[in-house]
């Protein structure tokens, strides 16, 4: 599951929880693997500076997604250093998913296309919404000025080019039950009604 950032897909991502069907979530994976005392912590720090850390040792996202966001090639060394980290991590989660015989899991990774992870999925599923709603999404849940907003929606690949490449598309520009019928359009298609029964 892909999208563009702040199309949704946390929503689409909660519904597909709660059929007790496993995620595994690239931002949150991002988000392990920069802990205080892990590697991908240090190499931040070593690459980008001190200023990078808060006091408390945590990673300061905020300082480094205005760094990389606004300098293309700061991005690019940022990636380098995250994605064999996130992919180890992803890897390690989804092999102990398999030996529990999951019949699916979902692969939830917002820069699917832009990391080259999606050769090892069977389907592509894209959250989209018009891109008048996702700045306006983006700004408010970031509290982003335009521009700001503007330069992260710019860093990742045109939605239409993912949408191009789905298998299915879901349009979360409406309510969370015109969302959910989606999602449960979907299941049944694909052969997971079996997954529906919320008890």
């Amino acid at each position: 599951m892909t999208g563009g950032i702040a199309t949704g897909k946390s929503t689409v991502s909660q519904l597909l929880q709660d059929y007790q069907i496993p995620i595994i979530d690239a931002d949150k994976v991002a988000r392990e693997v920069v802990e205080p005392g892990t590697d991908g912590l240090k190499q931040i720090q070593s690459t980008f500076g001190w200023q990078m850390i808060q006091p408390d040792g945590t990673l300061d996202r905020h300082a480094l997604g205005t760094l990389v966001f606004a300098q293309h090639d700061k991005l690019d060394q940022l990636n380098q250093i995250m994605g064999p980290l996130i992919k180890a991590a992803v890897s390690a989660k989804l092999k102990r998913l398999r030996r529990q015989h999951q019949p699916l899991i979902i692969y939830d990774a917002p820069t699917l296309f832009e990391a080259h992870g999606a050769a090892g999925v069977s389907a592509i599923m894209v959250v989209s919404v018009p891109e008048d709603v996702q700045l306006k999404r983006l700004m408010t849940r970031d509290k982003l000025s335009q521009s700001e907003a503007l330069n992260r929606i710019a860093s990742q690949m045109p939605l239409a080019d993912k949408i191009a490449r789905a298998d299915v598309v879901i349009d979360n520009a409406g309510s969370v039950d015109k969302t959910k019928a989606q999602v449960v359009k979907w299941l049944n298609e694909a052969g997971f009604s079996s997954l529906m029964s919320e008890d």
